[in-house]
């Protein structure tokens, strides 16, 4: 046991001297890393700036149900109890007749006919509703053909529903489903591709750090060394430079984070990136310095396999 806590004693501290003495090589692949590092740490926010887009809008477009003057107020709230209890339904809000009109007095307040012309037609001409929203704008059509062909939704033989006002936003619907459809493959494909280019770009770096210490590597092997020792040291000096690189990305997105938060919770509707940076800042952290460990680790692994055999 001792010898083995000696032999991973040297391995940890021939992977710092390896990491200290390379200097510029180790500056420079500490350099390419953090740049790997940083286009990462970028696609965390653009992922999290598209899905907080794609929800805004996801947030807008409903389905309303409009139903006949004659139906009561109870059946009406019957219809909402159903609908609350489909599993592609997230929320499904009333509004009376009354709250209809008094909404439409509000929104024309400044147009003086519009309002003559309902004073003059007696009465209020508007229906009570209920707008539904799904969890994903593909489940409307789902939930639409489920108050057609319920039967539980006519009281007396007579249909409470007038209207379904799904025919005129099908179009905008159609269109969501195909861009949430289409970031979430376009967004999986960037990842997939920087993380190969990521690789490639650190097994070069650490290749050529490696390369430096080629005599080094030759000796052991040809004292007999194990393929574990020899790689151990150019592991933690990999892992080690992951390190330092995440952690330079981390400090470098804080001031990145604070400065595009002002700017960006103008342009995209609320979205504050310094306060998401804030709030999601373990799961960040977990990421970068997880992907600069094993970035470094992997990197140096491949790297060395070349010089292992003498």
């Amino acid at each position: 046991m001792p010898m083995e806590w000696m032999s991973v004693k040297r391995v940890l501290v021939s992977g710092w001297k390896n990491f200290a003495r390379g200097g510029a090589v180790s500056a420079a692949t500490i350099l390419i890393m953090t740049v790997t590092l940083s286009i990462i740490g970028s696609l965390i926010f653009l992922s999290a700036l598209l899905t907080f887009t794609l929800d805004s809008i996801k947030d807008k477009v409903d389905v309303s149900v409009y139903f006949v003057t004659t139906a009561s107020e109870q059946d009406i709230l019957a219809v909402k109890d159903k609908l609350e209890k489909l599993p592609q339904v997230t929320k499904v809000s009333y509004t009376s007749a009354e709250e209809a009109l008094t909404a439409f007095r509000e929104r024309h307040a400044n147009d003086q006919l519009t309002l003559q012309a309902l004073d003059e037609i007696g009465g209020n001409p508007l229906d009570a509703s209920l707008s539904v929203k799904a969890k994903d704008p593909s489940e409307y059509e789902g939930i639409v053909s489920f108050l057609e062909a319920s039967p539980t939704l006519s009281a007396g033989g007579v249909s409470l529903i007038d209207r379904i006002n799904y025919a005129q936003n099908k179009e905008v619907i159609d269109r969501l489903s195909v861009a949430i459809r289409a970031t979430r493959e376009a967004g999986f494909a960037i990842v997939i591709i920087f993380a190969i280019a990521s690789i490639l770009i650190a097994f070069a770096t650490v290749r050529l750090a490696i390369y430096t210490s080629k005599e080094e590597i030759g000796v052991m092997r040809l004292v007999g060394a194990s393929n574990a020792y020899v790689q151990g040291p150019f592991i933690i000096t990999g892992i080690i430079t992951g390190v330092i690189s995440a952690a330079l990305v981390l400090l470098i997105f804080i001031p990145l984070a604070w400065y595009a938060g002002i700017k960006t919770a103008g342009w995209f509707g609320g979205f504050n990136l310094a306060a998401y940076y804030s709030s999601h800042f373990a799961l960040i952290f977990i990421i970068l310095m997880g992907s600069g460990i094993v970035l470094g680790a992997v990197a140096s692994v491949f790297a060395i396999r070349k010089y292992l055999k003498v």
